[in-house]
């Protein structure tokens, strides 16, 4: 499988990257807007200054600039702190286990996240674009 896949493993990544990307900032906007249901299912949105609106903004800026590719490589460091911070203050006081606490989420980001640092935006992104103008 790995010969037949390989040889579209930049096109996968950069769709993985722009996928959760969005999906990462949609929840920046449930915090920061109140859409999708917001923080309470009636559309309420955290204020900035709480901590939960200080994640949202975080969630909402770095999951656009992974999405579009705009210094990915930092954003996704920075996402991925935040979700190591989300998950040991909200979900491992409640247990151990990821499936236990409800932090099988922030954990799958966390570490998708730190992948990404390690590669970069890739294919697909703006920085890419970048990197061949400066070439020129």
């Amino acid at each position: 499988m790995e010969r037949f896949l390989g040889s579209f493993s930049s096109h996968v990544y950069a769709l993985m990257r722009v996928i959760i990307g969005l999906l990462f900032a949609s929840f920046g906007m449930q915090k920061v807007f109140g859409w999708f249901g917001g923080i309470d299912g009636k559309g309420t949105a955290a204020q900035l200054q709480s901590l939960i609106g200080a994640a949202g903004a975080i969630e909402l800026t770095a999951g656009l600039l992974i999405a579009v590719g705009l210094l990915a490589g930092y954003a996704a460091f920075i996402a991925s702190g935040q979700m190591a911070v989300a998950y040991f203050v909200g979900h491992f006081p409640m247990g151990f286990w990821p499936i236990e606490n409800k932090g099988e989420l922030a954990v799958l980001f966390c570490f998708v996240f730190l992948y990404m640092a390690t590669q970069g935006a890739g294919i697909w992104s703006l920085d890419g674009g970048h990197r061949r103008k400066l070439r020129l």
